[in-house]
């Protein structure tokens, strides 16, 4: 009986000691943070998200770059189209990126507990919160992208597009994209966040080098933002790479009624798109828009992060 009770009071111990570092890093703070700035972020760029979405949707209608497509969609349609699934885009990645950044910080702890590796860890939680944000997103992203290419959708809004289309089709067809959402978002998040991490923290160590004396203070309050922006701007160069063919992918998978698998959909894009070139259609204008987007994001998170008391990342 002793044995047995010792055994039980052991395996609570290491129950226990698993769970620490969640309950350590469940902090509704990160939520918070990333949740304001990707919405706030995504919001803005929206009109320069049309854009990119025409071009992948119909690249023999707009195939002169990012420029000529916006004003030939303002000239032909008015300005106001560039504004389309605004609604759902708030909605969609405000919830998004809550998960996201929130799910990812929780997990981090988690995964460097059990991987030795840093690197590795942080990639390891990444794809994790990558995959949860990627379900909550599918809805949303199904009825913005239906929004831009699909005129039985144009005008309608988030409260009105959203019951048309489940109405219509089901609502498990809106989590039909399901893997291209995952093909896209877990690169982009492994890009994006993990980059930004890894490179907010050189960039901090290689200033703090460039110290001529011994005894001079390095204080990183003094730096911060020029941290921030330059590891933003590397980490969407990074995110951008990565969820390229993601992004092709979960356009065409969602731009129509269909009913074709993920493998059909690569195929298709393969065959009618010029092969492999073909999944970095449009990949100018989202250079831009992922640009625009993670680098005003990740500041907008440190900035709102601070103000909720935590610390800039890399810096601690």
């Amino acid at each position: 009986t002793n044995v047995l009770l010792v055994e039980a009071n052991g395996a609570a111990a290491a129950a226990a000691s698993a769970a620490k570092p969640l309950a350590q890093t469940l902090d509704y703070r990160f939520f918070v943070a990333g949740g304001v700035c990707a919405a706030t972020s995504h919001g803005i760029t929206c009109p320069i998200d049309v854009v990119k979405t025409r071009m992948q949707a119909s690249p023999e209608i707009y195939n002169k770059g990012m420029v000529p497509a916006m004003l030939s969609i303002i000239k032909d349609e008015g300005p106001h189209v560039l504004a389309t699934g605004l609604g759902p885009t708030i909605a969609g990645y405000g919830v998004e990126g809550a998960m996201k950044f929130g799910v990812y910080e929780i997990m981090k702890p988690i995964t460097k507990s059990i991987i030795d590796n840093q690197a590795i860890a942080y990639i390891t939680a990444s794809i994790f919160a990558g995959a949860v944000a990627s379900i909550l997103l599918c809805p949303m992203e199904s009825l913005r992208i239906r929004q831009v290419t699909d005129p039985e959708y144009a005008d309608r809004g988030l409260l009105t597009g959203l019951p048309k289309l489940i109405k219509d089709e089901g609502l498990l067809s809106t989590f039909s994209g399901i893997w291209a959402m995952l093909a896209k978002q877990v690169p982009y998040t492994m890009g994006k966040q993990v980059s930004f991490d890894i490179f907010s923290r050189l960039i901090y160590s290689y200033l703090e080098g460039l110290k001529t004396n011994a005894n001079e203070i390095f204080v990183k309050e003094d730096v911060k933002w020029l941290v921030s922006v330059s590891a933003a701007f590397i980490a969407s160069i990074f995110a951008c790479i990565f969820s390229q063919p993601g992004d092709m992918i979960l356009t065409e998978t969602y731009k129509g009624k269909n009913d074709r698998s993920v493998f059909g959909v690569i195929g298709d894009i393969y065959k009618t798109k010029g092969g492999l070139p073909g999944f970095f259609t449009g990949t100018g204008a989202r250079i831009v828009h992922v640009g625009a987007i993670i680098t005003s994001q990740l500041v907008i998170y440190d900035i709102v992060k601070q103000g909720l008391g935590l610390p800039a990342t890399g810096s601690h």
